[in-house]
Order: structure tokens, then sequence, then C-alpha cells
């Protein structure tokens, strides 16, 4: 303890990660940043990605741990799949963090952890890099833009019925679909059967560091996903000066004012509906403003110090063996929890024979050097002084 508070040595795990980006990846990656700045150390660890493999440093010396083993389902590794299968049950947690109160109650429901052990702590966009355009686009023709990963979950069919309803009632509508996946065909099967080459522009895989300036270049955000605990991609879009119409899913009608967003059913005329009434409040919105009430509504600093709340609290709850934390897997059901026990058994033994395979005290551990940006800041203090 110092007097600034405890700071934390901090291990996010993930199958998701950079050079991939989405939701997951982004929180991971915006939240260790901030977490660095208060003086945690954060080291990121995930499976490797093609060539990148090992130990690799990203921006203010945040350290990513590329395990060399290689995804077998959907972007997870075996390991995963196996080894943390009990901690899906939540039975043996300290803490938990959901970002939206929907998530939590469902979390609640279905794990029947208790609800003081769950917090709530949104996620949040960076204002700084999704900014509107500087000159306001007019309303002579109505570009609605799609980033996605084009799959089943993000409602990648859902676009296929309501991209040529909305061309056929609204002439002046253009669509730009930025994302990759395996629902492309079937946007470009529509794309082909409707003779709509002219209204929507099929961009494919779109960088990150490219998702602002295809934002800006249009007036509407879609979003068409089936589930979504939160969805980041709504608050850039808003940063952006983007009005939102969006699927009424998971913690979706948590994220912006009503003003912002219009909300619709996961249904083809509903979608196409919710589309009409965005067109008609299109006059009434100010893309600048809409960005300043962004900055003022979501923060990666203050989900930073939130969630360090929630690491303090945890670090609080008292340390138990394996023989008092294996009976909280027997309530997860009468073969599960038999299961759960099994599993959770084998990991330790695999523990215990890896220490006796390589033990932990004959591996030389790195000095810790804390967060980069603090050793730089320190060298330009002394730098002044001299």
């Amino acid at each position: 303890m110092d007097g600034q508070g405890t700071k934390h040595r901090i291990l996010m795990v993930s199958d998701f990660f950079f050079p991939n980006f989405g939701g997951v990846e982004s929180h991971i990656y915006y939240l260790s940043q901030c977490l660095l700045k208060l003086g945690h150390k954060v080291v990121v660890m995930t499976h490797a990605y093609g060539n990148r493999s090992g130990v690799r440093y990203v921006t203010n010396g945040l350290k990513v741990y590329y395990v060399p083993w290689r995804p077998f389902l959907m972007q997870n590794t075996l390991p995963t799949l196996s080894l943390t299968f009990p901690i899906f049950t939540l039975a043996d947690i300290d803490q938990a963090i959901c970002v939206s109160h929907t998530s939590k109650e469902n979390t609640v429901l279905r794990s029947g952890i208790s609800p003081e052990k769950v917090f709530m702590v949104p996620n949040a966009v960076d204002t700084a890099m999704f900014t509107p355009s500087p000159k306001r686009l007019n309303c002579d023709e109505i570009v609605i833009v799609v980033v996605s990963r084009l799959v089943y979950r993000k409602g990648a069919d859902l676009l296929v019925e309501v991209i040529p309803e909305v061309c056929r009632l609204f002439p002046k509508v253009h669509f730009i679909v930025g994302g990759d996946g395996p629902k492309r065909v079937r946007l470009e099967e529509m794309r082909e059967k409707f003779s709509l080459q002219d209204r929507v522009e099929m961009l494919g895989a779109v960088p990150h560091a490219q998702v602002r300036s295809v934002l800006i270049s249009g007036h509407i955000f879609l979003n068409s996903s089936l589930t979504e605990a939160f969805c980041i991609a709504i608050l850039e879009a808003a940063s952006c000066g983007l009005l939102t119409v969006s699927t009424r899913v998971g913690g979706v009608p948590e994220v912006l004012p009503d003003d912002m967003i219009v909300l619709a059913e996961p249904a083809p005329g509903d979608m196409v509906r919710a589309v009409k009434k965005a067109i008609d409040m299109l006059p009434g919105i100010d893309p600048q403003i809409m960005h300043l009430r962004m900055k003022e509504l979501y923060s990666w600093d203050d989900v930073a110090k939130r969630t360090e709340i929630v690491y303090d609290r945890a670090m609080e709850s008292p340390t138990t063996n394996l023989l008092d934390r294996l009976p909280r897997y027997l309530t997860c059901g009468s073969w599960a929890g038999k299961l759960f026990c099994l599993v959770m058994i084998i990991n330790y033994l695999l523990w215990r024979l890896l220490e006796f395979l390589q033990p932990a005290v004959g591996i030389e551990e790195v000095p810790d050097i804390g967060p980069l940006h603090a050793h730089l800041g320190s060298r330009n203090d002394e730098a002044q002084e001299k």
C-alpha cells in the first residue's frame, strides 16, 4: 500500500486481441492503457496470430504474450475450451464485471452468483480518435454505414432483407458496408439479385485505424446484431456524429440517450421502419454537439478507475485453498458439479506436474521496470532540471 493506493499486477487473458480488432479487443487495449497510467502493471495474454508469437510490446510498453497455441474453434484455443471450462460457471470467483445492467442481470440469473459480487462497468470510446467530419454532410443523398463482422450473430442475414427494402422505399439512400466474414457472400448475392451495385458499396475488412474515415462518410449507422452485451461500434459511430439505428437486444438500449438512437426489433419490417424514422430525424442532428455529449458520457479513464475499485475489492477477499473451493462447484448441478470438480482436480494435478518438471524457483524473473510512460516522464523531468 502506498500513498496513492494499492498497485496491482493484472493479467488480461483473452483469445481476442491485436492484430484482430473488435469490441473485446478494443476494450482490453484501451482499459490496459489506462490502468498503466494509473501505475498498475498490466500484461495481456492471448494466442499466437500467424507468425506473431512470443512476447511483444505495444504502445506505452504494454506487454503482450502471444502463447504459441493455434485457434481451435472460433478463435478459441483448446486449453481455453477445456482447462478453463469450470470458470464459465462463475462458481469460484471473487468479483465479476459486466458491461451493462442487462448483462449483469443475465449473469446473476444464469450463474447463481451473488449480485453483490457483480459490478456494472460500461465500455467507452476514444473520442479523440473518433471525431466528426469538419464539414457537415448535406442530406441530398443519405448514406447509411454498416461496420461489422459479417457473421450470423451480427445479423448479417437481417441486412440481406433490410437493405433492398430500404433502397426500394428511399431512392436517395446509399449503403456502405465495411467488414468481412462467412456471410459476405450472401450480401454480394443480394446486391447482384436486386441490381444494387451502384447503391451498396462493399469495402471488405476495414482496419480499425480506418474505421473513422468510413464512419464520417455517412449520416446513419446501422447495427443489426442479434445479441450484444454492449456494442462499442455504436459509441464510435455516435462519437463521429452519426445517428444510430440498432436492434433492441442485450445491453444496446442502455448505450445511448433516446434522441441519439432509434431502436427496433430484430425483424426486417421493424428495422425498415426504424430507418425511416432516423431519416426523418436527420435534419435535427448536429454531429459536433453529439460528439461533445459523447465526451461527457464516456471515458476510458473513468472506466479504468471504476475497474480499479473492483480489483481492490477482489484483493480484499480471503484466500482459500482447493479443498475449500471444490464444494462451490457441486452447486452447479447434479452431474455438472461433479464434472467441474473433476476438471479442477485435473488442472491442479497438471499444475503440480509442471511445477515438478520446471520449478518456479528455477525460472528467472525479469525485473519489474514499471510503465514505460513513467520512465519517459522521469527522464524528461531530469533533462529539464539539467
